[in-house]
């Protein structure tokens, strides 16, 4: 089987992918997360299993846009029970969806692809799911990211979680 996440629970993938309708109707158009991003910082980003805010299970090492979508790295937190368990269920291919949780800032409708255009959302989290709504939110294979032309998984070091201690309530949508 392709190796999705390393021995210190690292992986990658994509948590949206734009202008592609999701099962929900919504299509998450370029630039939709700078915004938040850049006001709000990666670090505010939650990384949870399922969408359940009581199940955080690792952290965001690299969330950003680029042509594809919203390209995510993040590290699960192994000496957890949530994150131990997220990683084996990774690790024999149990699961590989991600999926964001957001509100919307500013959208609009698409009548003729029956979708509504997100132009603008307040990323809240990502998780780990087991069905995602965008059915190519996933997570990828660390040699199908090295042929894209992503870097390998190398360790970063990051500051110190800034942000909400609560969610409000979220529309986890992919």
């Amino acid at each position: 089987m392709p190796l999705r996440i390393t021995a210190a629970g690292e992986f990658a993938g994509y948590a949206s992918v734009f202008n592609v309708r999701d099962d929900a109707g919504d299509i998450v158009l370029p630039g939709a997360f700078a915004r938040s991003l850049k006001r709000n910082g990666m670090h505010a980003v939650r990384m949870l299993w399922q969408h359940d805010v009581s199940r955080p299970i690792g952290v965001w090492q690299e969330i950003r846009e680029d042509n594809r979508g919203l390209f995510v790295r993040g590290r699960l937190a192994l000496n957890s029970a949530a994150g131990h368990e997220a990683a084996e269920l990774v690790k024999a291919g149990a699961v590989d969806g991600l999926s964001i949780g957001f509100r919307t800032v500013r959208a609009s409708r698409d009548h003729l692809r029956k979708a509504r255009l997100l132009h603008e959302v307040e990323l809240w989290e990502i998780s780990l799911v087991t069905f995602p709504m965008l059915r190519s939110a996933r997570i990828h294979t660390l040699d199908r990211l090295a042929r894209a032309g992503h870097r390998a998984l190398p360790a970063t070091r990051m500051s110190p979680a800034r942000g909400r201690n609560r969610l409000p309530h979220l529309h986890p949508t992919h």
